[in-house]
């Protein structure tokens, strides 16, 4: 148990340099010395009687101790950041830190949020995107949307919607597709899923396709290179109506195949604030009533 008077610069040097990754970037943000970051932090080390980082050549990494701590700490400086604007402001104010995979944020989430601002003027929502690879407690977030199976390692998961992936391609080039097997002629787009289009051959009842072209790390770089008429992509279609609405992309084939579905995660040490309740009941309500108009 900690003793009293708290070394509050010195978890404040902490949380900055998780954050970071960086005693230089947590130096600049709380302009002082990269020195006395890294003498803070160790003390605290020191005093607590672990380790919290791993020094690298190149950089920090987190122990598994600072992956514990670092949580908690966050969600108290959130905390007390936002009783103090409540006290300038005269309102109450809670920040959510919220994470998604680009593909999901400008596919479907960005065009709902009004809603949900509407709904919870006293949440401070803030968002950031990511190519499906996030630490929620190095980047200081309450949620993350994914993309995948469900399953990531100190993560609660909570299932939205599945996204089935199907090929699109520029129209002048969906013109000259009439079979599946067509494709086996045309630049296959690749993201860093290696093995999706032989599985999307097998759905399609055809030899599994070679895919030789690009490899890109997100389906939006994917959906933009096919527009551009410079491959075949395979994507979440559900995502990318408004390429098939201002006829930008075409879907030559209606064969779809599940690679995974879309994930609301946190981490499973943390305690859910009003505001991430707020937001997964959101979520929730949303991902429902879009899969039902769906099947209607």
């Amino acid at each position: 148990m900690l003793r009293p008077h708290l070394p509050l610069n010195a978890l404040r040097a902490f949380e900055a340099s998780a954050r970071h990754l960086s005693f230089t970037k947590a130096a600049i943000e709380l302009c002082v010395t990269q020195a006395a970051i890294s003498h803070q932090v160790k003390g605290l080390e020191e005093r607590l009687g672990v380790e919290l980082f791993r020094r690298l050549p190149r950089g920090l990494a987190l122990t598994d101790e600072g992956r514990s701590l670092l949580p908690t700490l966050r969600d108290s400086f959130d905390r007390i950041a936002g009783l103090l604007e409540r006290f300038e402001t005269g309102r109450p104010v809670e920040v959510l830190n919220v994470g998604a995979v680009g593909t999901f944020a400008l596919g479907w989430l960005l065009p709902r949020l009004a809603g949900f601002r509407q709904a919870h003027p006293q949440i401070d929502l803030r968002l950031t995107t990511n190519n499906n690879r996030v630490d929620l407690a190095a980047e200081g977030l309450d949620y993350a949307l994914r993309f995948g199976g469900g399953a990531w390692h100190g993560t609660a998961a909570l299932r939205l919607f599945e996204a089935p992936m199907t090929p699109i391609c520029a129209p002048a080039q969906g013109a000259t597709l009439h079979h599946p097997a067509d494709l086996a002629e045309h630049v296959l787009l690749r993201s860093y899923r290696a093995d999706e289009w032989t599985l999307w051959s097998e759905a399609a009842g055809i030899e599994p396709l070679q895919a030789r072209g690009p490899v890109f790390d997100s389906s939006i770089a994917l959906a933009e290179v096919a527009a551009a008429g410079e491959g075949v992509a395979l994507v979440p279609a559900l995502l990318f109506s408004r390429y098939f609405d201002d006829g930008r992309l075409v879907r030559p084939f209606p064969v779809e195949v599940s690679l995974g579905s879309y994930w609301l995660t946190w981490l499973q040490s943390r305690s859910l604030t009003p505001a991430m309740l707020a937001f997964r009941d959101w979520l929730t309500h949303e991902s429902r009533k879009g899969t039902a108009s769906r099947t209607n």
